[in-house]
């Protein structure tokens, strides 16, 4: 009876609002998430009182990506630090309440999940930690700025799993078009075909562009594109603002259905490429280079994808499944190749039709550069 109206008691206390003035509606408490470091187990463990009441650096995970909109409020009853990502941030002022906006330390971040510390006093009955809603808008918010220090718990992830999986059905696929379509196999992935400016015109990858075997190549394609996405994605290297592009969770069965529906978009934007270069070929009257620019684009697509998805996989395993890479990994390769391959296709198709270079330049701006600097535009 006497714990009902202690529960009772606190829940009207907190409805009336907390953080200051009680601005906020709480959305969550973290009184039961404080987490300590212990040297035995050398780990972060659960806080327990008989055991850390004297502990003075005490911890918690804090999932910004599911809590979008809503305010951090940490206030102490001594005087102590905050760090996030192990990194000082701020200094805590007795009773006195600091909100960080969750908006803000994700646009900083860009991670799902931040880990907060809190220093000072021993224990924990004077911290209260919450995650809150603002009934106005008179709080003005603190915004943090970005470190690249970082000594994080370690924690476990479901990604390696995925990827291997991922993995293996790419090298399947691969296999089965290897031993099927061999010829084409052994057209598709030979950089030196890749490289010869003088493509006969029989060529039977080249005159059916919408082929069932040209069709499956773009499929494989597409699969490593999808897979290349989500193992960059889950190094914290975000391709687009939102970090969600079609991602459902972060479970095993949610990342599959988000492989194959990235798989499935990505397949229909090869297509529209396709269409995109037949419209601009036919007002620049090059009808007879359109099947011709589509093959080396494919080509030369899945030569360097492929090889970056083996690079990719290799770099992965050998590094922690939780760590971050820095972006300049991805921007100065994706950047290079397609410099490269833009020069490759001017000199493919000058040497194949007889047209003016002011024409050939501005066609293949048109086809090529104007849709990556929009896509880049909306992904970076």
């Amino acid at each position: 009876m006497i714990l009902s109206i202690l529960v009772l008691w606190t829940l009207g206390s907190f409805a009336q609002g907390v953080g200051p003035n009680q601005q906020f509606f709480p959305v969550h408490d973290f009184r039961n998430d404080w987490l300590v470091y212990d040297q035995a187990y050398r780990s972060y463990v659960p806080f327990i009182d008989e055991q850390h009441a004297q502990v003075n650096a005490v911890s918690f995970f804090l999932d910004i990506e599911s809590n979008r909109r809503y305010h951090l409020l940490v206030t102490t009853q001594q005087d102590g630090y905050l760090f996030i990502d192990a990194a000082l941030k701020r200094k805590l002022t007795a009773n006195e309440w600091l909100v960080l906006n969750l908006d803000s330390l994700y646009r900083v971040y860009r991670k799902p999940e931040l880990f907060l510390t809190l220093y000072g006093s021993p224990g924990v009955e004077d911290k209260m930690v919450f995650i809150g809603h603002r009934k106005s808008a008179a709080q003005k918010n603190i915004v943090v700025s970005e470190t690249r220090l970082s000594i994080l718990p370690r924690r476990l992830s479901v990604y390696p799993e995925f990827f291997t999986l991922c993995l293996l059905f790419i090298v399947a696929i691969n296999a089965y078009l290897f031993n099927v379509h061999h010829r084409a196999y052994l057209r598709f992935f030979n950089l030196a075909d890749l490289l010869d400016i003088t493509v006969r015109d029989e060529l039977f990858l080249v005159n059916r562009p919408l082929g069932r075997t040209n069709l499956l190549f773009l499929l494989n394609l597409s699969f490593i594109t999808a897979y290349l996405y989500l193992i960059v994605q889950s190094k914290n290297i975000d391709i687009f603002l939102s970090r969600a592009l079609l991602l459902r969770g972060q479970g095993l069965l949610d990342l599959t259905v988000t492989f194959f529906e990235l798989s499935g978009l990505a397949f229909l934007l090869l297509l529209a490429k396709y269409l995109f270069i037949v419209t601009i070929g036919g007002l620049y009257r090059l009808e007879e280079i359109v099947n011709l620019h589509f093959f080396k684009a494919i080509q030369s697509s899945l030569v360097f994808f492929t090889a970056g998805a083996v690079c990719v996989a290799t770099l992965a395993a050998n590094t922690p499944a939780t760590g971050t890479w820095p972006s300049l990994w991805l921007i100065v390769p994706f950047v290079g190749f397609y410099v490269i391959r833009l020069a490759l296709l001017y000199v493919v198709i000058a040497n194949k039709a007889v047209i003016k270079n002011l024409y050939l330049f501005s066609y293949l701006c048109i086809v090529e550069l104007i849709p990556l600097t929009i896509g880049v535009r909306f992904a970076l």
